[in-house]
């Protein structure tokens, strides 16, 4: 179901107007938009850095890592699911690691800025692509399952983002999340990435609990690399020009060594194990029917 943001009307999902008022959602640049007046204004990330990503993502360690914890949380958590939201997709490049291993599912993605669309159009053709903000979703009882990959640590209210989740899901539905750990890891990276947070470790998961959700499943991940994050920030110099792209550029020995590592994490994880600490916190959580958002 779609409540028209203009008359709140609860309608049926799809490309009719809606039937309270005759809303129908913006169009730019062959993208339905529902929040048109945010789309290309940069607020909580920077337009230009979708090329940039675009270009590194399936190379890099971390990201291709980071895909693999994404995927064996929705198989393992959530394998009847069929209909599934990405809130800030960005280039798309986890939403085609779903798609891929997950063919049966209907993908439904959104990004703040429409600049981003292109590239996750291009990497997944069959996927229904929209831009939103997130604090303004708007389904009611729509989706089995919610991702949202990095992305809350950019939203000033991710409470507000954590119940439109809520409501956007249907009951027994559910949402992973990915976001970056430790306030004391806080670094030019992070001010360049346009975070506004490192989540604490509890912090996530209280909030969703306050939204409505039960928590499954919790745990750090980068623990393996945590010294190194910590040495590199602590190294920055502050009289430098900032580079974005410095932490990309590593050897692919390197490269393939560190991903390594973060296999042997997700071994871990996948046997039971939840690790304290680390750069990065993945949360599971599901709709908590018996206790309902207040």
């Amino acid at each position: 179901m779609i409540r028209c943001p203009r008359c709140a009307t609860l309608h049926a999902t799809g490309p009719a107007p809606c039937p309270g008022c005759g809303f129908v959602p913006a169009t730019i640049d062959g993208f339905t938009a529902w929040s048109p007046e945010v789309a290309g204004d940069g607020e909580g990330f920077r337009p230009e850095y979708f090329a940039q990503l675009a270009e590194m993502e399936a190379g890099h360690f971390w990201f291709r890592a980071r895909n693999a914890l994404i995927a064996w949380a929705v198989g393992r958590h959530f394998p009847d699911a069929r209909d599934y939201l990405e809130v800030g997709c960005g280039t798309g490049y986890v939403l085609a690691g779903v798609a891929e291993r997950f063919p049966a599912m209907r993908l439904t993605a959104s990004e703040l800025l429409v600049a981003g669309l292109p590239f996750a159009a291009g990497r997944v053709p069959s996927a229904r692509l929209v831009q939103l903000d997130a604090r303004r979703l708007p389904w009611v009882g729509e989706f089995d399952l919610i991702g949202a990959y990095d992305v809350v640590e950019h939203i000033d209210e991710d409470a507000t983002v954590l119940a439109a989740m809520h409501e956007a899901l249907r009951p027994g539905g559910g949402v992973v999340l990915t976001v970056p750990q430790h306030p004391w890891l806080w670094s030019e990276a992070d001010r360049y990435a346009c975070h506004v947070r490192r989540y604490r470790r509890g912090e996530l998961e209280g909030r969703l609990r306050a939204a409505g959700f039960r928590v499954l499943r919790s745990t750090s991940f980068v623990a393996t690399l945590l010294p190194l994050m910590a040495a590199s920030r602590l190294a920055a110099s502050k009289d430098e020009p900032f580079d974005p792209t410095a932490e990309f550029r590593i050897g692919r020995t390197a490269n393939r060594l560190l991903e390594g590592m973060l296999h042997l994490e997700l071994g871990a994880i996948r046997a039971g194990l939840s690790l304290p600490f680390g750069g990065s916190r993945l949360v599971v959580a599901v709709r908590d029917d018996a206790h309902p958002q207040r």
